[in-house]
């Protein structure tokens, strides 16, 4: 998968950027590592922004989440679309990939509709939590050595 180049009998080995992605087929390698840059700056950029403003939870909300997502879709840039989704739900990571998205939606429906500023804050720290372990899951054996590690530190029986 993360093979650039060619093969011996001639044919294009599958690769992280190449050709034969599917989606954004207009876009060459380049276009597509500029465009991930861009959407990855932009995220971390609003989720920088958004501390600025976080005395105010309904702004911190929205700009957070926004720029959490930018962050999050950056890499479809470089995968493509469908196979980035398709990551996202795989088994391993179905569950906290349901619970990101769930607290995406639920954070910016109390940011917007309910305008609760401790229920708003309840979702983001959930979502944080959740892209937490979202992301551990690419990380060989991450979420058992974390796991292991928060047992150990709430364990209170010795």
């Amino acid at each position: 998968m993360w093979n650039i180049g060619t093969g011996d009998d001639g044919e294009q080995d599958e690769s992280l950027l190449g050709e034969a992605s599917d989606g954004l087929c207009s876009l060459s390698p380049t276009q597509r590592i500029y465009a991930f840059a861009a959407c990855l700056i932009a995220g971390l950029a609003c989720m920088f922004l958004s501390m600025i403003v976080f005395v105010k939870p309904i702004k911190f909300a929205v700009l957070f989440t926004f720029g959490n997502l930018l962050a999050v879709g950056s890499t479809a840039f470089l995968l493509g679309p469908a196979q980035q989704f398709q990551m996202m739900f795989d088994p391993v990571r179905v569950f906290a990939t349901a619970i990101y998205l769930g607290c995406v939606v639920i954070a910016l429906i109390c940011a917007l509709w309910i305008h609760s500023k401790l229920l708003t804050l309840i979702a983001i720290i959930i979502e944080i939590g959740a892209l937490i372990w979202y992301s551990l899951s690419y990380i060989p054996f991450a979420r058992r050595m974390v796991s292991e590690l928060m047992i150990r530190l709430c364990d209170t029986e010795l």
